[in-house]
């Protein structure tokens, strides 16, 4: 299965191990994912002000440059697949500032291109049951906490992806795995996201409050989809546990390194050395 892949800033800098298991991953599965030969910052941000379309520009190159390969673009990261999402949405269907984004870009783009997460495709192409059956270890007995976030989900009247209340994508994903999924009440709260760019203690909060609710439910490890929720889960633990007495760390994953794993791939490229709370000693006792 050939699918056209926007890998976006982060997974080529920051969180290369999201990328190399994503790709070594899908692979293993069949999924040819061909990186868009040209390709831009997607923005990282979803105006919120809806008369700034100068912010769209970004993303609208994206899928222009994706419709001259293909028909459908694939993103790993959450962030990437909300803006290109959304911004595909409104070309789609808001003519009028679709007339005067191509104006700007002199080019002609109308909102054809699907856009996927990986998640979606091993859902509706693989499908969870079978990528079961491709298990070679198993994660059994592995308690793990589904984070989704904000982006993944919201607001799903443009993303669709799966119900934003009570979501089960990343929930069958890790059973397939063989992991104990933990249910926590924090699965779809907000980390803090770009705040942490000016207010960490905010973001230390939030994710605390995540992390907390994980830990209570008895969760040894929280998987997500999105970089910037890996960040400040993951990185910010060295301050919870100076600022909040008692405060146990707890591993921060990306899906596709707890997929790469479990399809019996080599994980010396997926980057679990440079988490701050190092998940191998739990892999390996698992």
């Amino acid at each position: 299965m050939r699918h056209l892949y926007f890998p976006g800033c982060t997974l080529s800098t920051k969180a290369k191990g999201f990328a190399a298991s994503g790709e070594a991953s899908a692979r293993a599965l069949g999924i040819d994912l061909v990186e868009l030969s040209q390709w831009n910052c997607c923005g990282a941000t979803f105006p919120l002000a809806m008369d700034n379309l100068l912010a769209l520009v970004a993303p609208t190159r994206i899928l222009l440059n994706a419709q001259k390969e293909g028909d459908h673009l694939v993103a790993l990261c959450s962030i990437c697949y909300h803006v290109l999402k959304r911004t595909n949405r409104l070309l789609r269907e808001e003519a009028d500032k679709r007339e005067k984004i191509n104006l700007f870009i002199e080019e002609e783009y109308r909102g054809e291109v699907r856009v996927f997460h990986l998640l979606g495709l091993l859902r509706d192409e693989i499908g969870f049951e079978t990528l079961s059956q491709r298990v070679q270890k198993r994660f059994q007995g592995l308690k793990v906490a589904p984070y989704y976030g904000c982006l993944l989900l919201r607001p799903f009247q443009e993303i669709g992806l799966d119900d934003p209340e009570e979501p089960r994508i990343l929930d069958d994903f890790l059973a397939s795995l063989g992991c104990e999924v933990v249910e926590f009440s924090h699965k779809t709260e907000c980390c803090g996201s770009y705040l942490t760019m000016n207010s960490s203690e905010v973001t230390r909060e939030l994710s605390h409050a995540i992390l907390r609710s994980a830990l209570a439910s008895g969760a040894q490890a929280v998987v997500t989809s999105c970089p910037l929720c890996q960040f400040n889960l993951d990185y910010r633990q060295g301050e919870m546990a100076a600022h909040y007495p008692g405060f146990a760390q707890i591993p921060v994953l990306y899906f596709t390194q707890l997929l790469g794993i479990a399809l019996g791939i080599e994980s010396d490229t997926f980057g679990l050395a440079d988490h701050h709370v190092d998940p191998r000693p739990l892999l390996r006792e698992v």
